[in-house]
């Protein structure tokens, strides 16, 4: 086992008891312990713990009485950032029953493939979202639907701009099987004896699906707990901080961290139903937000906000994130406007978020950080399997606490995404990487995303953060498109900084590229744009953009 990183581990143990109670109880202790505290801040609604904790209850009693919901059910959950998201993935937890959160941004073909995959009955749904949902009522499983409208939890008197779908006012449904959210809060209903446990099946979030079907990741109480309580630690949470929650609560990332942990905490959530800078910064302005988890795009979008000021974030005590490194132009800005460092994490849907995160008082740029608590975090050479030494690059694999205990109904990718290595059973995360002589692990690429240009390797993320220190760049994302001569060669999409279009040419970058990079990484093509495709968590879609170019490159041949 790794222990290089131990020397710079924060003064506290390394290794963590994982609670045997479930994440219900994190949130029954919270609101027996502090009931008044704020939980939800929602634009300009406050709702306290022992509120929350109410109108979990009646929902589960609701589902279990009303709808017949019982132990190990599988529930969908399909809706954005709210407080309904809140109340019903915990109402299912209080009804013991396994939530499965959904993007969603799927199309009602996409969102099929999930409800038959777990063949579920019941199903609580955003009212924006009915549409793609109706249709799934004929052909599939599902049966129920509970509907809710988010402008039922805000307050009128918020001054700031809201999202379409948080001002909507409630629609009605009268169909069979169609129920309304506050029917259903207020009938009242007690739910049964909460008997599930740690080893149960709590969550079943699904990868994006890159390299084949969609997997559900089976995490137990047990395992999200792990990330649920070493966030809350690594963090230094207390009962009084304050999270602004940017990222889809669907999502590992934004549901461990702006959910899981500060209901463990007993703090306060503010909660974002889309991403808009202007409002995220009045957010942390008046609500004194002092966490933040996020990602590197986010992050560039807040930093290009023309009215931002150092004292109106001055609250923030910590910036942290995932998803894809931060550049490090981008980093030092972040740091020079609120002296607080970005404490970068890494993890996967497999191990409910983070496996490795920067120790926060010594965080480095552009890193994963070190193996969390009782990770076993190491480097192999994918083909052969061989553990590699400092330096040397290969697969990341991890075993600990957070790790699923498996694909849900997929015998055969579990057989091939686990290896035993002295008798511990590791997660290949397919990931390319390496770690320094200090134990801090560093991403070199995804094995996919690899470009081949001419016998050399080179790596998208390397290339795009050489890119960031262009003063005109304000985001870019690096492909690698096909190429007579090389093989396959590098392109970059460039987005620039206000004021920079007209004043500097795709060329430009070109030979500035030249002279920062070695003579097989810099991009042979550059191509402006003024937005690119992102999932709803914020990423690029690097993906949709290489395929794209493969489309225009296969018509090129067709037409000669």
């Amino acid at each position: 086992m790794l222990t290089l990183h131990y020397e710079f581990w924060p003064k506290i143990t390394k290794s963590l008891t994982v609670p045997a109670t479930t994440l219900y109880d994190n949130l029954k202790v919270t609101a027996n312990r502090y009931p008044d505290n704020d939980a939800i801040y929602y634009y300009g609604k406050k709702m306290n713990y022992s509120e929350l904790h109410q109108e979990v209850n009646a929902l589960a009693g609701y589902m279990q009485h009303k709808l017949g919901v019982c132990k190990g059910e599988k529930i969908l959950l399909f809706m954005q950032n709210s407080p309904q998201f809140i109340i019903g993935f915990y109402s299912i937890l209080r009804a013991n029953a396994v939530v499965v959160p959904i993007n969603p941004m799927l199309t009602a073909d996409e969102l099929e493939f999930y409800v038959k995959d777990c063949e579920i009955k019941t199903a609580i749904v955003g009212q924006e979202l009915y549409g793609k949902v109706c249709p799934l009522l004929e052909t599939t499983s599902l049966t129920n639907l509970i509907i809710t409208a988010y402008s039922d939890y805000i307050d009128d008197t918020f001054e700031g701009s809201l999202p379409k779908e948080v001002e909507a006012p409630r629609a009605v449904f009268s169909q069979a099987n169609h129920f309304l959210w506050n029917d259903a809060l207020q009938a009242n209903y007690s739910p049964g004896e909460h008997i599930s446990t740690g080893d149960d099946l709590a969550v079943l979030p699904y990868t994006s699906g890159t390299t084949g079907l969609p997997k559900g990741c089976m995490h137990t109480h047990r395992t999200v707990q792990a990330n649920t309580v070493g966030s809350y630690h690594w963090a230094r949470a207390t009962s009084n901080t304050v999270h602004l929650g940017t990222l889809p609560f669907f999502h590992v990332t934004g549901m461990i961290h702006s959910m899981h942990m500060p209901i463990y905490s007993g703090s306060t959530m503010v909660i974002m139903t889309r991403w808009n800078r202007e409002i995220a910064v009045e957010l942390i302005k008046n609500q004194k937000c002092t966490h933040w988890v996020t990602i590197s795009t986010m992050i560039i979008d807040f930093l290009s906000n023309p009215k931002l000021k150092a004292e109106d974030i001055s609250s923030l005590t910590s910036i942290a994130g995932g998803g894809a490194t931060l550049p490090e132009a981008v980093g030092e800005k972040l740091h020079q406007l609120t002296g607080v460092h970005f404490v970068e994490g890494y993890g996967l849907s497999e191990t409910i978020a983070q496996t490795h995160s920067n120790p926060p008082d010594r965080p480095k740029l552009q890193c994963l950080g070190i193996p969390s608590f009782d990770v076993d975090a190491r480097i192999i050479d994918p083909l052969t399997l061989k553990e590699l030494g400092v330096g040397e690059v290969g697969e990341i694999i991890v075993n600990g606490p957070q790790v699923m205990i498996g694909y849900y109904n997929r015998e055969e990718e579990n057989k091939k995404s686990f290896i035993e290595i002295e008798g511990k059973k590791f997660f290949r995360t397919g990931d390319i990487g390496r770690y320094d002589e200090e134990g801090y692990f560093f991403i070199v690429d995804r094995v996919k995303r690899m470009i081949n240009a001419s016998g050399f390797k080179v790596w998208p993320t390397e290339v795009e953060s050489y890119l960031y220190k262009h003063p005109a760049i304000q985001q870019a994302c690096v492909v690698g498109v096909p190429d007579v001569k090389r093989g396959e060669t590098v392109k970059a999409f460039v987005i620039l900084h206000e004021g920079y279009e007209g004043k500097v040419s795709e060329e430009d970058i070109i030979e500035w590229a030249k002279e920062h990079m070695a003579a097989y990484k810099y991009p042979r093509y550059v191509e402006f744009k003024k937005q690119f495709p992102i999932t709803s968590s914020g990423k690029i879609l690097w993906r949709k953009l290489q395929e794209e170019e493969l489309e225009n490159a296969q018509k090129m041949n067709q037409l000669r």
